[in-house]
């Protein structure tokens, strides 16, 4: 990839602020939820790929969740804890692309992933007897590829495109590098650049949320049509996903809003958050949240804790 900008050699990250002190106790905090991230995630991803009992599709789309929230925070936690110490807070650009190309794909592959296993929660409910023939090994292992394929090819080009800007500045307005604040930073016209991540968006967010509000509305139908087991069935499964879906809704319109809007009057520990809180409050939540509610996933993770079922 080659990046034509002969003025910029590196970027300078205008978000951070003399702490003092205090950045040991930010670098503790960050550093003990990359640690629970990785720990509860990691854990189960080993929890589904070596029991066979949990070789099925809503868990199978569950470890895939949980690989791309590793990714992710890998893309952001050890590159912040290393700005957190650092007195000069700067990045090189081709280390800003990278982790803008780790932080997008991330972001991409998890609406996927929400996407699909909304449609998988459909299947289950309102076609229990036809699930395992409309949901078969094949075609999940099918979802999962194209899921990263659409993404890493959506990624590539995106950042192609911003690569290829004459950049005229390098103070990037964030804690982390983002692809919006980069073509900020471009000399001439950046119209390609607008059309197509503006189109992007549209037609993935306009598929992804049709996907969502049919399924959900299928489910609900079936629910208040059928009996008690089922509105419990459709309860304990579907609770999980929509907490994990509104979570990372709510942090995507909190990213928007920092990266669109002038929010200078806005104290900057509040903006920072902002920033980081679709990329930190996901991966923490989601083991939590399906860990304890999902039956077999619990018990084999007690098993494996204390050593006894």
């Amino acid at each position: 990839m080659m990046i034509n900008s002969t003025q910029v050699s590196h970027f300078t990250f205008g978000a951070y602020f003399d702490l003092g002190l205090f950045k040991y106790l930010f670098f503790m905090i960050i550093m003990c939820f990359y640690v629970v991230i990785v720990c509860t995630n990691l854990l189960l991803i080993v929890v589904i790929c070596m029991n066979r009992s949990l070789h099925e599709p809503m868990y199978l789309f569950l470890c895939s969740l949980f690989v791309n929230e590793l990714f992710g925070s890998t893309g952001l936690f050890p590159f912040l804890l290393v700005q957190i110490l650092s007195d000069v807070h700067t990045v090189s650009v081709p280390f800003c692309f990278l982790q803008i190309f780790c932080l997008y794909t991330y972001t991409n592959v998890q609406f996927y992933n929400l996407a699909i296993m909304s449609y998988d929660r459909y299947l289950a409910i309102c076609y229990p007897l036809q699930y395992n023939t409309r949901m078969a090994f094949k075609k999940v292992t099918m979802l999962i590829a194209l899921t990263w394929l659409f993404t890493l090819l959506n990624v590539v080009v995106m950042i192609s495109l911003t690569a290829s800007l004459q950049l005229c500045g390098k103070i990037i307005e964030r804690v982390l590098c983002d692809n919006y604040s980069v073509v900020k930073l471009a000399c001439y016209d950046t119209t390609v650049n607008n059309i197509y991540g503006l189109m992007y968006t549209f037609i993935v967010l306009f598929g992804l949320a049709t996907v969502i509000f049919y399924s959900y509305m299928r489910i609900l139908r079936v629910c208040f049509s059928g009996s008690k087991q089922t509105r419990q069935k459709a309860v304990s499964t579907c609770t999980p996903h929509l907490a994990s879906l509104l979570n990372f809704s709510f942090g995507c319109f909190f990213e928007i809003v920092q990266s669109r809007l002038n929010l200078n009057r806005v104290p900057i520990m509040l903006r920072i958050f902002l920033s980081l809180y679709f990329l930190t409050c996901q991966p923490l939540f989601n083991p939590l949240m399906y860990g304890l509610n999902l039956t077999k996933i619990r018990i084999i993770c007690k098993s494996l804790v204390f050593g006894k079922m």
